[in-house]
């Protein structure tokens, strides 16, 4: 699995303020145009989880 295959975001919650976008030290989350999506550079370091105002991304655990 990749990384960005463990990170998860509830578009119900997510209102593209691009608080994570930013706060990614790999670059690896970009606005896509309906959703969030993270590459394959995502270390999983949660720094996007923590800083979302609304609690739109959760880290997933591996299946």
């Amino acid at each position: 699995m990749s990384a960005a295959g463990w990170m998860s975001v509830n578009v119900d919650k997510c209102f593209h303020c691009g608080a994570c976008v930013g706060s990614c030290p790999q670059n690896a989350i970009y606005l896509a145009e309906v959703i969030i999506e993270f590459n394959d550079k995502c270390n999983r370091c949660a720094r996007c989880v923590h800083l979302c105002p609304v609690g739109a991304i959760t880290m997933e655990a591996k299946k």
